[in-house]
């Protein structure tokens, strides 16, 4: 992949500091990576083209109770990927770390599974999606003291992401990054829809009242 003037000076700039983060990060395999790779092998497929994200914030619009979680959710995964996918990863273009063979990176990722990625590096699309989806649940929620835990979710992906260097350090804190931005105005529109919304019956919701109606209209027909 041809690299352009914006990746050359990521990979000059932060060099010393992606090295080091990643060294560090590659002591968890060095040290126990028949239990950390198929674990980070696992946070990584949560994140996969935010596709279980989304499944999970549809999930949750269907309820009234749940709904403007999902629906803040969904909408923070919807500006994520697209800043991600569609401005900053296209105008970056920058390889993957592992790319180049002749790298540190290289040898780190030969150890760790040899995971491979088809897009760009910067920023991590898994990273984004979870800081999005977190950022927006955490937001909406008033039960702070639970949904603390949920702000691990990203902190773990960002590692996963690191540990089988399919990014470097730099692309995942740019994933967080683009993910607070995108989980802040997920949760902002969500804020600014009608009440209504919230509170109507979603067709799922409409065809399983309907058929409860006419069961039970059936059953005192037989009576």
């Amino acid at each position: 992949m041809e690299i352009n003037a914006a990746a050359m000076w990521l990979n000059s700039a932060f060099a010393s500091f992606d090295l080091g983060v990643s060294r560090a990060v590659h002591t968890l395999a060095e040290s126990a990576s028949s239990i950390m790779t198929p674990f980070f092998n696992f946070i990584s497929f949560l994140g996969l083209g935010g596709i279980l994200l989304i499944l999970l914030s549809l999930f949750l619009i269907v309820y009234k109770p749940t709904r403007r979680f999902g629906t803040a959710m969904l909408f923070g995964l919807a500006i994520g990927a697209l800043l991600t996918n569609c401005a900053v990863k296209p105008l970056v273009a920058r390889p993957r770390p592992y790319i180049d063979e002749t790298s540190e990176f290289h040898k780190m990722w030969l150890t760790v599974g040899q995971a491979t990625e088809s897009d760009r590096s910067f920023p991590s699309g898994h990273t984004t999606a979870a800081a999005a989806s977190m950022i927006a649940l955490f937001l909406t929620t008033r039960k702070k003291q639970i949904t603390w835990l949920f702000l691990l979710f990203p902190i773990l992906m960002a590692v996963s992401r690191i540990y089988l260097v399919v990014h470097y350090p730099t692309d995942v804190i740019g994933g967080i990054i683009v993910g607070i931005i995108s989980g802040i105005a997920g949760y902002i529109i969500t804020n600014h829809l009608p009440e209504k919304y919230y509170e109507a019956d979603l067709p799922p919701l409409n065809w399983i009242k309907g058929g409860k109606d006419r069961r039970q209209k059936g059953g005192k027909h037989c009576k």
